[in-house]
């Protein structure tokens, strides 16, 4: 059965590599905001920024993601925990929808091929940085219960 750690020692570096993560796509995302201005809004051929390319649709979403991974952050209480898992598939997601639809038309974000493995590793951090971050009260962070067989006497 698996265990997924709680109270983890390294709980605090884990959130930080979480706060990292969110500061980089809200830093990101707000250059990606300026540079594409006066560009389209879906347009398959992006703007470089920060060695990737992108265009103003993934600009906005990386800067909304990181603002709610800074917030979950930010807050704690197992918040991070859950965004960062949910948010890090999501970005996995996304990474490899960009991956089958790049250099054609359905490459909706305007992603390049460096812009599909930074968006992978944030995912993976992201998800990394949750398996290890989740707190609770001492006597609930033990490991679970061993079912004892029932052996006839």
């Amino acid at each position: 059965m698996a265990h997924t750690p709680v109270n983890h020692p390294l709980r605090p570096i884990y959130r930080a590599l979480s706060f990292i993560s969110g500061a980089y796509l809200v830093v990101f995302g707000v250059i990606g905001m300026i540079q594409t201005s006066g560009e389209n809004f879906t347009g398959v051929v992006g703007v470089r920024v920060l060695g990737q390319e992108t265009n103003m649709l993934w600009s906005i979403v990386a800067l909304v993601v990181g603002i709610v991974v800074l917030a979950a952050a930010a807050m704690g209480r197992n918040l991070d925990v859950a965004a960062g898992k949910y948010l890090g598939w999501a970005l996995l997601v996304v990474g490899s929808y960009e991956l089958a639809t790049n250099r054609t038309d359905a490459n909706l974000f305007g992603f390049s091929m460096s812009t599909v493995v930074v968006t992978y590793l944030v995912g993976l951090i992201l998800i990394l940085a949750s398996m290890y971050s989740k707190v609770a009260p001492q006597e609930q962070a033990g490991a679970p219960r061993q079912v004892r067989e029932h052996r006839p006497a």
